[in-house]
């Protein structure tokens, strides 16, 4: 694929934008162009969802064992080229070597659970009253599925998307983030690679002023899945509704961990430190509130603060950079005005809190409160809040004190009261003794409150992306009243 001016993948074929416009693709790092990008215009989207739709009665008919074989295929086909996509997570979405390759070795991971999903796609049995009645649901695929992918982790959460719905026996149509298209392109590419039939996978790089509300809108859609924002989320589940769309939405979080008097500290920090900074913070569900028992509250900031300042900020390919750029640097000024109204509020600034160009330093803001614009609103930058809790009862209610309830963590070595805790935790997540970004290709990923609504993964995925049918056979004849 030419990087210098990526085409679209529509109906099994590359191809350019209908209106030749194009887009600059940004290294973040650089600041240079990166790649052009072909946008799609109104006649290009509908020219995919036909593509979809014409695709979805032949792709939904296939055997287990055709799909379930071609993600095998994709996942062999990535395992041998980890360090060309790597490459590409670096050089478009500023990722550090360490979270491209944990990236792209994951979806290797998440390609091959999908293929074993395509045969657990399981109906039911059930009793019936009716005299001679066998009863039964089955699960159908839903369609067309239309698919909206973050620029954190684009790789990675857009094929979670994409790869599970085929394997439920959908087609897909599938818009990159607008910063970073090429990885979505270079999803169309795996799967052409691994002998996807025409029309299954569409990938449209689109700008949302272009796109508008026709994926929700389009009634040959039959479910959208988003990962973004909270505000674009809301205003998609607001369209869905009106038109009866099932949607799947896994949006913004302001993850809190616990970290309890009877906690290892240094562990504790070193959770704390992955939790926040891997990749810059932007991570829907990084520990971005620390809050901390009053007892270990000051030896846990001193410890965290200078851990903190040892971490490498600079060249996302150097292996020991851990501070890279930020997709947007937009974004830098935004997290500096959160950091300022902080400390004007009476919290203090323990590093960084400063930026130059798209770097913004680690930076830990601890004696925070919950009256703080900081305490709730999302950063998406590398910047941890330490809140002081008088004991575990109080730790719970600031962890609960949040529009947010995406992922969460408790560490401490009193395992009866993690447990207690976590079960009162308002989260989708909750992970003990360990940070708050933790995933796996069968799990049920997801949140509650103002992060989200339903689940992604594994059988979870196929639930979502199946539709139950129910079909009984009468045996005999059935006694009619009249």
């Amino acid at each position: 694929m030419d990087l210098q001016a990526c085409k679209m993948f529509i109906n099994g074929e590359w191809v350019p934008s209908s209106t030749g416009t194009l887009l600059d693709d940004i290294n973040p790092a650089t600041g240079a162009v990166y790649a052009r990008v072909h946008q799609a215009s109104t006649e290009d989207i509908e020219a995919a969802i036909a593509a979809a739709y014409g695709a979805r009665e032949a792709w939904g008919a296939t055997a287990p064992a055709f799909r379930e074989g071609i993600l095998i295929k994709a996942a062999a086909i990535l395992e041998g080229r980890i360090a060309e996509f790597a490459d590409v997570l670096i050089d478009e979405g500023g990722g550090t070597f360490g979270k491209a390759m944990f990236e792209t070795t994951y979806v290797v991971n998440l390609l091959r659970s999908a293929a074993g999903e395509c045969r657990r796609i399981f109906g039911e049995t059930m009793p019936s009253d009716a005299p001679g009645v066998f009863s039964m649901t089955v699960r159908r695929p839903l369609g067309v599925i239309a698919g909206i992918a973050p620029f954190n982790f684009p790789f990675l959460l857009a094929m979670k998307k994409v790869c599970l719905a085929l394997a439920a026996g959908n087609t897909f149509v599938l818009k990159p983030a607008s910063p970073t298209p090429v990885i979505g392109l270079k999803i169309a590419e795996l799967f052409e690679a691994a002998g996807l039939p025409a029309g299954v996978l569409n990938v449209i790089p689109v700008k949302g002023s272009t796109l508008g509300d026709k994926l929700v809108v389009d009634p040959r859609i039959r479910m959208v899945t988003f990962t973004g924002s909270t505000e674009v989320g809301k205003q998609l589940a607001e369209v869905a509704g009106r038109y009866q769309k099932k949607i799947t939405l896994e949006m913004g979080g302001k993850s809190p961990m616990i970290v309890l008097k009877d906690a290892d500290l240094d562990y504790a920090v070193d959770a704390a430190i992955f939790g926040i900074f891997l990749h810059q913070g932007q991570v829907c569900m990084v520990n971005s509130r620390l809050i901390v028992e009053a007892e270990v509250y000051e030896p846990f900031c001193q410890k965290l603060a200078a851990k903190a300042k040892t971490l490498k900020m600079g060249d996302p390919h150097q292996h020991d950079t851990v501070i890279g750029p930020l997709v947007e640097s937009k974004q830098c000024p935004f997290i500096k005005g959160q950091v300022d109204e902080a400390i004007a509020d009476g919290a203090r600034l323990l590093s960084g809190g400063n930026y130059e160009g798209g770097f913004f330093q680690p930076s830990i803001v601890a004696d925070v409160t919950t009256k703080m614009r900081i305490f709730d609103e999302e950063s998406f930058g590398p910047v941890a809040c330490v809140i002081k809790a008088a004991d575990s009862e109080e730790a719970l209610a600031i962890a609960n004190n949040s529009s947010f309830g995406l992922s969460s963590a408790i560490i401490t070595n009193d395992l009866q009261k993690a447990f207690d805790l976590s079960l009162r935790m308002e989260a989708g997540m909750v992970h003990i003794n360990d940070c708050t970004i933790f995933d796996e290709p069968h799990v049920p990923f997801g949140g509650i409150k103002d992060s989200g609504v339903g689940r992604e993964g594994g059988r979870y995925s196929m639930e979502e992306m199946t539709e139950v049918k129910w079909i009984t056979v009468q045996m005999g004849k059935r006694h009619f009243p009249f």
